[in-house]
Parts: C-alpha cells; sequence; structure tokens
C-alpha cells in the first residue's frame, strides 16, 4: 500500500500585496477588491530563486532523503503547466545531478493541472508496485514560477504563489498510507474561456463534492471519520461552497495557508500536510482527506484517503 515517507515545503519570504499586482495582471478595482473581500486572496509569495533553485529549497528540507539518495528510483515533478522554462533548460534533471539522483528516472507529470500533485503520488504508488526492489523510494516535488499571466492568475477564482515542496513515497509503510485514490474528469468544461467559465463555476462545488464522495466510498471511511480535510489553497469562498454540499463544517478543512500562503499550484497538499502534522491534527491512525480541483482542457476534481 503506497505510503507518504516525509514531507518538506519551502515558502518564500516575500510578500506581494494583490493590489500591487493589479497593474501586470489587468485587474479592475472591483475585481481586486473580490479578491481581497471574497476570496480572502491578499497577498501572495513570490520567490527571486530560479524554478531549479526553488525546487532544490524544497529538496533540502527533506531530512529523510539524506543518505538514501540510492534507494530512489522515479523522480516525479508535479506541475499545472506542460511548459515552464525554454528547451533545452531542464531543471529537473540538473536538480537530479545537483543530488545524487542522477541514476533514477525523472519525468514530469502535468496532465491533471493543479490537481497533479494527488496523481503524481498515485503514479508513484503505482511505479513502486511494480519495482523489482521492495526498499526503492520516489521522490515527488512540486513547484513553479509564475512567469505568464495564465500562471499568475485563474481568472475571477485565484492569484497563484510561487513555493514549492518534495515528498518521498515508499510502496508501504506504518504511517500516511494511502487508502484510495479518486479522479474525476470534466471534458465538458473544455472550450472557448467566455463559453465554458459559466459551466466551470456552476459545476465545481458538485464535482469537487463528488470526486470526494467516490474515494471516501472506495477506501470505506465516512466523512464523520476524518480528522480533517487538506484543500487545495485556491479561495475560501470555493471550500464554504463545498462544505455546505457535503454537510461538514468549515472548521474540518484547514484553511488557514490560503491566507499566509495562498495557491502554490501542486504544491498546496503538501504544505498544508506539514500546518496538519505541526498543529497536531494528524494523529495515528486517524484518516484524513486530500483534495484538489486543476482547469485546463477541461477540469479534474481528485481525493485521497490517507491512513497517518
Amino acid at each position: 500500500m503506497t505510503a507518504i515517507e516525509a514531507v518538506a515545503t519551502y515558502v518564500p519570504r516575500r510578500r506581494v500585496p494583490v493590489a500591487a499586482l493589479a497593474g501586470e495582471l489587468g485587474l479592475s478595482s472591483i475585481q481586486v477588491a473580490m479578491f481581497e473581500r471574497f476570496h480572502k486572496l491578499t497577498e501572495v509569495r513570490r520567490a527571486d530563486e530560479s524554478l531549479r533553485d526553488l525546487l532544490l529549497a524544497a529538496v533540502d528540507r527533506l531530512e529523510a532523503l539524506r543518505g538514501n539518495e540510492h534507494r530512489v528510483r522515479f523522480v516525479l515533478h508535479a506541475r499545472a503547466f506542460p511548459v515552464v522554462t525554454p528547451y533545452p533548460v531542464n531543471p529537473l534533471h540538473e536538480l537530479c545531478a545537483l543530488r545524487g539522483l542522477g541514476h533514477a528516472e525523472a519525468f514530469t507529470v502535468t496532465q491533471q493541472s493543479c490537481a497533479t500533485g494527488l496523481l503524481a503520488i498515485d503514479l508513484a504508488g503505482r511505479l513502486l508496485a511494480d519495482c523489482a526492489e521492495p526498499a526503492a523510494l520516489a521522490l515527488v516535488v512540486a513547484g513553479e514560477k509564475a512567469f505568464t499571466r495564465d500562471s499568475r492568475m485563474l481568472d475571477g477564482t485565484s492569484i497563484f504563489s510561487e513555493g514549492s515542496a518534495a515528498c518521498l513515497v515508499s510502496r508501504d509503510g506504518p504511517r500516511d498510507r494511502v487508502l484510495a485514490y479518486a479522479s474525476l474528469e470534466r471534458g465538458d468544461f473544455d472550450g472557448e474561456p467566455d463559453e465554458v467559465a459559466p459551466l466551470f463555476q456552476r459545476g465545481y462545488t458538485p464535482s469537487m463534492a463528488a470526486a470526494i464522495r467516490a474515494a471516501l466510498e472506495d477506501a470505506g471511511v465516512t466523512l464523520d471519520e476524518l480528522s480533517v480535510i487538506l484543500p487545495h489553497n485556491v479561495n475560501l469562498g470555493s471550500w464554504r461552497r463545498v462544505c455546505k454540499a457535503l454537510a461538514v463544517p468549515p472548521e474540518q478543512v484547514l484553511l488557514d495557508n490560503v491566507l499566509k500562503a495562498g495557491h502554490m499550484f501542486c504544491a498546496d497538499m503538501f504544505l498544508n500536510y506539514e500546518t496538519a502534522r505541526e498543529r497536531g491534527r494528524l494523529r495515528a491512525g486517524e484518516r484524513y482527506l486530500v483534495a484538489a480541483a486543476g482547469a485546463g482542457l477541461g477540469a479534474t476534481f481528485s481525493a485521497l484517503v490517507i491512513e497517518h
């Protein structure tokens, strides 16, 4: 059974107010007010590092990797965008060369936009299950640079932050064992932005709730049994609606990092995992759920049920 061995994250210190981004993002004063008052997004994080160094900042915080580099057979970069650097620059391969992981099979996973972090965990587990070495590990990294307007903002929904995460995955382990993974694809959300935006807005809440229910059913776990729900940090408004649809109290969802760190592409789940552990919201034997959505060529809604 796939298990999460260790997690580390890096959140840049530089904070940029949303209002200061109005010019480069083409936001009106009304749109700025919507992000600040309705979505509760008042600031984002920006990194001075290159993408390679942004990823290295998280990897170097992953203490469990030290001395175990030889066990890593797969390195996966979970990211929202298929292209993030000009050819032939390859930050992932550079990272592997610099940290003694050149022997590992390294590749990028992008198919589910901001929900790709959950897909990468599932895929890492599948690769390890087929690996001939029982002690083999997979390293999942996440993090991107907001280098274009499209990568800086999801119109009317969220403004992206920069940050990174690193996660070691094993075939089996004593804690953070994945009980179920569910992914709901909505290809009908693909098309011209003006045409599909209303469909996405109307379909977001029921689709996210459906993915969560599917994962819980597969795991044989009820909502009442969850110690906490770890969200993607898209905004507060969308999670309030999901909570209402699921009939769960908002305090069951760890939303603090929406305000403190913002939406860091595929790294949100790992940042929220660290925060939950630090606050004692993950206790041995308890189950928790991770959920995320990704928009692009349609939309994906995903959920993981994990036993700590």
